[in-house]
Formats: structure tokens, sequence, C-alpha cells
């Protein structure tokens, strides 16, 4: 899934970001909830990709744009530090992960899976 592959990137990018957040007194806490909402689109894509049901899938990956949402705020909480070019190259990213998402979760939501053998 690209939109996953996104995902590893950015959180890859997320911890260079928040090493230089930590560094800094006043967005050491900014630095923590970065990092962990940028890890939870990632980690809620691939727990969502591996369920059966569209239901399930389209849940997770809601979760996965409501991180990506949340993410794109901490870094906007992070121009200060990290600079006005480097958040508008993220907020790109993010935002490609949520028209993405915002595509993906009702096609999930209408997929059914049917049994083999019926």
């Amino acid at each position: 899934m690209t939109v996953y592959q996104l995902a590893v990137a950015l959180s890859a990018s997320a911890w260079d970001d928040a090493v230089r957040l930590g560094s800094c007194g006043i967005t050491r806490r900014v630095a923590s909830q970065l990092y962990t909402a940028a890890g939870s689109i990632r980690a809620n894509l691939c727990e969502g990709y591996s369920r059966a049901s569209g239901a399930d899938r389209a849940r997770l990956f809601e979760y996965a744009l409501g991180s990506a949402r949340e993410c794109r705020d901490w870094y906007a909480l992070a121009r200060p530090v990290l600079g006005a070019d480097l958040v508008a190259e993220r907020d790109g990213t993010l935002l490609q992960i949520v028209h993405m998402l915002l595509a993906i979760i009702p096609r999930e939501r209408r997929r059914r899976i049917i049994p083999r053998g019926r």
C-alpha cells in the first residue's frame, strides 16, 4: 500500500524531528506526542491491512486518519524549532496520507468478504 510506504517514511523523519524538538525544553512534550502520532499512523495501517472484514479495516484506517490529522497539528506547533520549510514538507506528506485514507475508508466499508466454498 502506497499509504503505508508514506507512513513508514514519515515515521523515520519524525524520529529525527522529535530528537530536535526534544533538545529544546519548551517542545519536549511536543516531540513525544509527534513521534507517537506518526508511529500510530503506520501501526494502524499495518493492523488494519491484516483484517479480513472491510468494516474492521475501515475502523483501523479511521484511527490512522485521526493520527495523521493529529500529527499535522503537532508539526504546526513544532514550526518555531523545525522551521517553516521542513514543516511544510512533512505537512505535504501527511496531506497525501489523509487524502488517500479518505478514498480508502469508504471503499473498505463497502467491502464484503465472502467465504470460499459458498
